[in-house]
């Protein structure tokens, strides 16, 4: 018999002559910007105000966007070959990055929340990544699941602004020892002019976008003592006082006006006084001591989210560090010759 006439050699020969599959250039790279895409529109369907449906500061946006982000990215890397469980982890981190630089990129987020929020995208992605890379080893449907995925936050985000918002209140102190006499800090606290960048720049606070203080200066008024605080970026607010004991201890509640943060000085997610964040007072403690004087600085602050948990320790971070920084500029002021 003839090889033409053998159909298991024209078969040989057959496999033989398949070309090999060809993957285009940075072909991994596809699903994680496949991931990124997805949760980029889900960005923009959550374009809503503070408090109301579809605000990007819903829980069901925060928690959901970086989950279906991840789930797009397993699903989409899935669909060439298996991937190993710590590929199911790693792709949504870098994909929630491309996410979030994309919303920078196209100035719907601001860098301080884009900064903030990035961890815990990270950690959101990773468990929708991995729930999606088992549903795709055990399962025959994980188109269906990351059609579920992606519905349940725009179901969520038009259900969850008629809940009760949750509080969270909280406050943190910090100490210094000052070689000064509590007049001269106390002069200090209250006439604080010409704040260089140099004397606080380098808090956590200052450094991710915030901007940095210029002046603060107690006056009287017909209300009573208001100390008059000036930022950059045209931001401006009062300090009511509450508490006045003269080089002893001084305490104030805060006072926002509408235009106390022009637009663009503060991502409009946490502007303080707004819907999700607020100061709530702030004192000074002097406490004389051998050499010198002991600083005192406590301050308090509201979380309204459904990410308390995660918000909270942010503000403890910040402005625990931002406190250590005031102090420090504060005794330099006092310590310094010309105080």
């Amino acid at each position: 018999m003839s090889e033409e006439a053998d159909p298991a050699h024209q078969r040989s020969a057959h496999h033989v002559a398949a070309p090999p599959a060809v993957e285009l250039p940075f072909h991994w790279l596809l699903p994680l910007f496949g991931g990124a895409a997805a949760a980029l529109v889900m960005r923009l369907a959550f374009s809503g105000s503070p408090g109301q449906r579809y605000s990007a500061m819903l829980g069901s946006f925060i928690y959901l966007a970086p989950v279906l982000c991840g789930a797009v990215t397993v699903y989409l890397a899935e669909r060439s070959r298996r991937r190993s469980f710590w590929y199911y982890l790693w792709a949504p981190w870098c994909a929630t990055a491309l996410f979030v630089g994309g919303t920078l990129m196209i100035y719907i987020e601001g860098l301080i929340c884009a900064i903030v929020i990035v961890p815990l995208f990270a950690l959101m992605g990773s468990l929708g990544g991995l729930m999606m890379g088992v549903v795709c080893r055990v399962t025959d449907w994980p188109r269906p699941t990351l059609y579920g995925i992606a519905a349940l936050p725009l179901l969520l985000g038009a259900i969850e602004p008629s809940l009760p918002d949750p509080q969270q209140l909280s406050s943190t102190s910090r100490t210094i020892f000052i070689a000064a006499p509590a007049e001269r800090v106390w002069q200090s606290l209250n006439d604080a002019r010409d704040i260089r960048p140099d004397e606080v720049g380098d808090a956590w606070a200052y450094r991710i976008g915030v901007p940095m203080p210029m002046e603060g200066r107690t006056e009287e008024s017909p209300e009573g003592r208001v100390r008059k605080v000036r930022w950059q970026k045209d931001v401006h607010f009062d300090e009511l006082i509450t508490e006045w004991e003269p080089s002893r201890r001084v305490k104030w509640r805060y006072r926002f006006a509408p235009d106390s943060f022009p637009a663009g000085a503060l991502d409009d997610h946490v502007v303080i006084g707004g819907h999700y964040f607020d100061l709530r007072d702030s004192a000074y403690t002097l406490s004389p001591r051998d050499g010198g004087t002991e600083l005192r600085i406590d301050v308090s602050w509201r979380v309204s989210t459904r990410f308390n948990w995660y918000a909270d320790r942010v503000a403890h971070f910040l402005l625990g560090d931002f406190s250590e920084h005031i102090l420090r500029f504060y005794k330099a002021r006092s310590e310094a010759p010309s105080a």
